[in-house]
């Protein structure tokens, strides 16, 4: 009897080790992110091969009992943004993407468009960035939102948000976007009367608003000036006498080299050379839809995300004859109401 409470002894502390210690086993890595596909249907042998193969599990029989004694993997089918030091816990909780997985605190500033936005998802270990990008422009989300756009540009909305580590890419794409469509309702209802008005004079709708709003947004630097920017470029459109009715913002034009499915030799050249405002040849050039300088209006899409000012300035710009801006420094700008004052305050002093 002594003999077999020894032996049932022996086994009750090593389950209770390997209860303890092999759900915080893990691989000898550096937290190098790693992507997975777990296709539909695979069963645990088949994900944990993936996961041996890619780096992320150095003891499949350790991991393999782990699953067993849980219950099984359970792992949600698609790609997976992982790395090569999470524990076996946390593997699991990733891998099946039903909330349990560590928070990432992760902030997606004011003035960032949705590629600046995947790069940081990644960053973070968040979700993969090609997948998210995916979900920016999958009709099915924009439609469940209402948004009619090719993408759901301009309408992910800059803020600090918590997310799961290894979060499916559509959830996210879907949080940014229900957090931006109620910011934006909630805006326009306080603005009834400036909606109404650029509704009336410029038949716009929300997704004009957004779209002006985001340009207002990469114009401005100091916040006291975004009321006035947004009246520059509505005076342009809707002044008779201002024709073309060019909105000539920089950053539209930059903006089509990441948004165009086919950039120009253009683009390529200015990407490489990694400036900061756009080359006349890209501000100039036909094929930009973007580009304000080319095409007459807003462009098709907004170009960043506009926060919460930058869409009140557009809601209620400020009231003035300005038809021109140009920087003078620190973040400020010089306003004109005629070309020729303008040209004057854009010559050398």
């Amino acid at each position: 009897m002594l003999a077999v409470a020894l032996v049932l002894g022996v086994l009750a502390a090593a389950a209770t080790a390997a209860a303890i210690f092999v759900p915080r086993m893990h691989a000898d890595g550096a937290g190098r992110p790693i992507d997975v596909d777990i296709p539909a249907g695979a069963g645990d042998d088949d994900v944990t091969a993936r996961l041996v193969s890619a780096g992320v599990v150095t003891s499949p029989r350790l991991f393999g009992m782990y699953v067993s004694a849980i219950g099984g993997l359970h792992a949600a089918p698609g790609r997976h943004l992982l790395a090569d030091d999470l524990s076996h816990a946390e593997l699991v909780r990733r891998l099946r993407r039903n909330g349990e997985a560590s928070k990432i605190k992760v902030t997606l500033p004011e003035g960032w468009n949705r590629f600046d936005m995947a790069r940081r998802l990644r960053e973070k270990r968040i979700c993969d960035d090609g997948a998210f990008l995916a979900a920016t422009t999958e009709r099915a989300i924009l439609d469940q939102f209402g948004i009619a756009a090719p993408s759901a540009e301009g309408w992910l909305f800059p803020a600090t948000y918590s997310l799961p580590a290894d979060a499916d890419a559509r959830e996210v794409a879907r949080t940014l976007l229900g957090e931006g469509k109620k910011r934006v309702d909630a805006l326009m209802k306080q603005n009834e009367a400036g909606v109404l008005e650029l509704q009336q004079t410029l038949g716009f709708g929300a997704g004009q608003i957004v779209t002006l709003a985001s340009i207002v947004e990469k114009e401005a630097v100091v916040d006291d000036e975004r009321p006035i920017i947004a009246s520059v470029f509505l005076n342009r459109l809707r002044d008779p006498s201002f024709v073309p009715h060019l909105l000539q913002a920089d950053p539209t034009a930059s903006y089509g080299c990441f948004a165009a499915a086919l950039p120009s030799p253009a683009c390529a050249t200015w990407v490489a050379e990694k400036t900061t405002k756009p080359s006349a040849e890209i501000e100039h050039d036909e094929a930009n839809a973007w580009s304000t300088y080319t095409h007459e209006g807003l462009p098709p899409t907004p170009i960043a995300s506009p926060g919460e000012k930058s869409l009140r300035a557009v809601l209620a710009p400020s009231k003035t004859r300005f038809l021109y801006f140009v920087a003078k420094g620190g973040g400020r700008h010089t306003f004109s109401e005629t070309l020729e004052k303008h040209n004057e305050a854009v010559a050398p002093k």
